[in-house]
């Protein structure tokens, strides 16, 4: 039974006899080992040649992993399941197409099941067997160390709790090696489990008689454990210490930074912040995640239309682009994607940023320090005399800074900047209640983006949802719609958290038109902005969540959460 289509070419060119392939394809079948594995086993033939074998065959590009640093491979596609299964390995992405290293590259399927559950295009890329092998289980062996916290971990806390003096009113802090070894084990392992499990916050919380520890995962908090409270001071002391923070001081709000490192070429960043409440310190940890700000435009979720207009945007010389949205909404990833499309050798790049949040090369980043002085508006100031081509601000806060960045994208400069308002409609009138005159505002804002962040629907357990039509076109769908939609609802597996795995970004993208721009002179309100976008084709958050949800990639129920309808 020549099931394989590799095992096929190989006795077209005669290169294995047909009893020797048989025989090879019906053992990878009953043990579920790689066809290429077995052949090579049975030395029928060397990693080498089959490689050179697939290569002139399917004429696949090939890379030798010997000269591959499989720290670059992203986290978030180490799936063991998935590699194991496929016996293949995503080594890196670029844009919206993930590259697998592969020894066979006949085996469509491989693809198509990356392809499905990344919704990225995948591509093969030829690797020689043996290197391939070595490179799963070197992986995987990483992979199965980074294990979260465990049962035993939690004993031993308990036994510290039970065992150690602990002075709960000074807030002094023990520092016997045999007590704080195994916080300091549960802490890096907390930190671990957080990174492994896609968290984007950590909250450690003191409550009158209880302590917990929640992970922010696709924007929801879920509860992960309850260490005894008596370690509440020792755990904090740690994450300052960690920090380099002062430990000693427990009555302000610290703000400090820790730099994780995973191995010898890949760390993580995390933004601490503390803040003294009425039963100890509550600490949160922010993952400063370098690797979303990299995606690529495709990949943010952006539909092909409101693509286009970002990057029409990006492309002019001068103008300003604002994107809004709540705190966690995803701006800073927006507008770190946008600057990525711009950061070449030939364009000066300056941002202001409180804090910044993501190292990038090639940009002059600029930390804002009120207490010294150094605020968004003086920041703003010095970029302009400094030749910028792009100016980024973190945040428009002010009437200062507004007419400065306003004056900036008049005069020959792209400027870049975030507000906190619901929609893009909104935006233009929070401008103007600031007090920046209608016509600089009319004459300087090109585009407008308003965003949210949706939990995407696992793939792996998502199902079919019935909704009666007349609650659907209550919803917001249209008659001509209902008969194509792919509705689907949330379940839940072991491959997910409670039905979702990742998020989507959820877009209003509104150019100023020309008729924009005269409601904008003839000082109009929202509601006429917003009716003029519509009439003239640019969707608001709502339809485009309705679109994401009659796709099948969010649910309603998220669609409603994320768009307050």
């Amino acid at each position: 039974m020549l099931h394989h289509s590799l095992a096929a070419l190989l006795l077209r060119d005669r290169r294995i006899a047909e009893a020797q392939l048989k025989s090879c394809s019906e053992y990878a079948w009953e043990t579920k080992l790689p066809f290429t594995s077995v052949i090579i086993e049975r030395k029928l033939v060397t990693s080498a040649e089959l490689a050179a074998f697939c290569y002139q065959e399917s004429n696949c590009p090939w890379l030798d992993l010997d000269s591959f640093n499989p720290e670059l491979i992203p986290p978030q596609f180490i799936n063991e399941r998935l590699i194991r299964k496929n016996h293949a390995v995503p080594l890196y992405q670029r844009g919206n197409v993930l590259y697998i290293a592969v020894s066979d590259p006949t085996r469509i399927e491989t693809l198509d099941e990356f392809q499905f559950r990344t919704r990225l295009q995948a591509e093969a890329v030829l690797v020689e067997e043996d290197k391939l092998q070595k490179l799963i289980d070197k992986l995987l062996e990483n992979e199965s160390s980074m294990l979260g916290v465990t049962e035993q971990d939690e004993r031993e806390l308990r036994e510290i709790d039970a065992d150690g003096e602990v002075r709960e009113d000074t807030g002094s802090v023990s520092v016997d090696a045999k007590n704080d070894a195994p916080i300091v084990i549960y802490i890096n392992k907390m930190l671990l489990d957080a990174i492994k499990r896609g968290a984007s916050d950590l909250h450690f919380e003191p409550y009158e008689g209880e302590y917990r520890i929640r992970f922010r995962i696709d924007g929801v908090l879920h509860e992960i454990a309850r260490p005894p409270f008596a370690l509440s001071a020792r755990i904090a002391a740690r994450l300052k210490v960690m920090s380099q923070l002062d430990i000693a001081e427990r009555r302000l709000p610290q703000d400090g930074r820790i730099k994780l490192r995973l191995s010898k070429h890949k760390a993580i960043d995390f933004r601490v912040s503390t803040l003294p409440t009425m039963y100890g310190e509550k600490i949160v940890l922010r993952i400063l995640d370098a690797a979303a700000a990299m995606m690529g435009i495709e990949s943010l979720g952006y539909a092909p239309e409101q693509q286009r207009l970002y990057e029409e945007a990006l492309s002019k010389p001068q103008g300003m682009i604002l994107v809004t949205g709540p705190t966690g909404s995803g701006k800073t990833v927006s507008l770190y994607t946008g600057l990525n499309i711009l950061n070449t050798s030939e364009v000066n790049i300056s941002t202001a940023e409180d804090p910044v949040e993501i190292n990038l090369y090639g940009v002059n980043q600029v930390q804002i320090n009120v207490k010294a002085g150094l605020t968004f508006a003086d920041a703003l100031r010095s970029f302009l005399r400094q030749d910028p081509d792009v100016v980024m601000v973190g945040e428009i806060r002010d009437l200062e800074t507004a007419e400065i960045a306003i004056k900036a994208a008049q005069t020959g400069h792209l400027v870049m900047s975030t507000l906190h308002t619901n929609s893009a409609a909104e935006t233009l009138t929070r401008l103007m209640n600031m007090g920046v005159p209608s016509y600089n505002i009319a004459s300087s804002v090109s585009l407008i983006i308003a965003q949210r962040l949706a939990r995407r629907l696992c793939n792996e357990c998502k199902e079919p949802e019935d909704i009666p039509k007349e609650e659907l076109l209550r919803q917001g769908f249209l008659e001509e719609q209902l008969d194509h939609l792919n509705l689907q609802r949330a379940v839940g597996c072991d491959y997910c958290t409670g039905g979702f795995k990742g998020r989507t970004g959820i877009y209003e993208v509104m150019p100023v038109t020309e008729a924009v721009q005269e409601l904008i002179m003839s000082n109009a309100g929202a509601l006429q902005i917003a009716r003029q976008a519509r009439k003239e084709g640019y969707h608001s958050l709502r339809q485009s969540a309705l679109e994401k949800v009659a796709d099948g990639i969010i649910s309603l129920a998220e669609a409603n959460r994320v768009t307050n309808n």
